[in-house]
């Protein structure tokens, strides 16, 4: 076992301000305006008092969303590959993390605010990449955009999602990011790449987890054949993609580049030697390698191996805003989530998205305010402990209890 890294690395993984240097941008705000006297979370929120939102916690949107979704999409939603280990131990590796309060510090005025590439977030959360998101809503990418710019976080488009780069572009109005399924040769890339430069984007993603098409056993035995995988050509040169061709993308365009899908300290160490600007800790949502770790459970060797020399991602069954608070405390920058977004995005578009980022917010907050910290930069190593005993099997809806019993 490898050791934890210290706090003094943690922090200074943080401070890391090379991407403005790299990459100098004036800093944007985006964040929605408060009401006069409201500070960082209304009193409503404060107070626990229902209001006339139509959701008011964050289970109400997977019931919602299993009214609208067909069994399809809703298999492509919840599940992942064959025994669909590596999606419960996503789970685990959170719920195994306890956290450590720190009482009687002035926890007043929480903010959870954090810094994307020049701009000014509400929270260190980004709306990860998922493909086909016009299955759970009509406007799919667009409306993923406006629900995330109208809170005020980043969001990723894949390649594999409609509308494309310049039609989403344009529905965005906050941070936005690029991720790539390399399906064809190096012009092609390069076309895309300076398609998505032209258009604003903050950073480029290469999704390098996906070698190989997995078995997602809940669409063979119904032998359904997703229409966006039928259409799908070029996965021989996803499998042979290479760490030549990261140094290629590097050495040719000038956009941060982002590697979605490291998952152990060799690789984030060779990512970080290849010059990429943020190492993504991901096991696509365990859809892709079963029996893989849980993501948290790899974060510690990654931060360990990049050493502050660049960023960290990490998502993974991230449900709640304890798991958030957990991830960065661990050493992530910043942390993705994936369905429990495209639940807000089946529910309701992207108010759907705007609302459940809300909450979630709330959910943070209260939760660096118990942990005796004003912001995400003062979390460290020890507010974590690791090897906390379970109190529930580990599903993809293990952290929303309240289903189980009707509410």
């Amino acid at each position: 076992m490898q050791a934890a890294p210290s706090s003094t690395a943690l922090a200074a993984c943080r401070r890391s301000d090379h991407f403005i240097r790299i990459f100098p941008k004036p800093m944007v705000e985006h964040s929605v305006a408060r009401k006069a006297g409201e500070g960082l979370m209304s009193d409503r929120f404060h107070r626990n008092e229902a209001g006339e939102e139509k959701y008011l916690v964050l289970h109400e949107f997977i019931k919602e969303a299993r009214k609208k979704l067909n069994h399809n999409t809703w298999d492509y939603l919840v599940g992942g590959t064959e025994t669909e280990t590596t999606l419960a131990r996503n789970r685990a590796a959170l719920d195994a993390v306890a956290l450590r309060p720190r009482v009687l510090t002035d926890v007043s005025r929480v903010d959870p605010g954090a810094d994307f590439f020049g701009h000014r977030i509400r929270m260190p959360v980004v709306l990860a990449p998922v493909g086909s998101l016009e299955s759970f809503e009509a406007g799919g990418g667009a409306s993923v955009a406006r629900g995330a710019g109208a809170y005020g976080v980043p969001f990723m488009l894949s390649s594999v999602s409609q509308p494309g780069i310049e039609e989403t572009a344009e529905a965005a109005s906050g941070p936005k990011v690029f991720q790539l399924y390399v399906r064809g040769d190096q012009a092609w890339r390069d076309d895309i790449a300076r398609r998505v430069i032209a258009t604003g984007y903050d950073a480029f993603a290469i999704t390098v987890d996906t070698a190989h098409y997995s078995r997602r056993e809940r669409d063979i035995s119904k032998r359904f054949v997703k229409t966006w995988r039928a259409a799908n050509t070029g996965m021989d040169v996803q499998a042979a993609l290479s760490w030549d061709d990261v140094k290629r993308f590097r050495d040719t365009h000038r956009i941060p580049l982002i590697l979605k899908g490291i998952g152990t300290g060799e690789d984030a160490e060779i990512a970080v030697r290849h010059g990429v600007e943020v190492v993504y800790v991901s096991n696509h949502g365990g859809r892709q390698l079963d029996h893989g770790r849980g993501s948290l459970d790899v974060l510690a060797e990654v931060v360990q191996a990049v050493g502050g020399r660049a960023k960290i991602m990490v998502d993974g069954s991230v449900s709640r805003g304890t798991d958030i608070v957990k991830a960065v405390a661990m050493g992530a920058d910043w942390v993705g989530i994936g369905r429990l977004y495209l639940y807000a995005l089946a529910a309701d578009g992207a108010e759907g998205v705007r609302r459940l980022l809300e909450i979630l917010e709330d959910e943070v907050v209260k939760a660096l305010g118990l942990t005796g910290v004003n912001s995400f930069a003062e979390l460290t190593r020890g507010h974590v402990h690791q090897g906390a005993p379970m109190v529930t099997f580990p599903n993809v809806h293990s952290a929303f209890p309240l289903l189980k019993e009707g509410y």
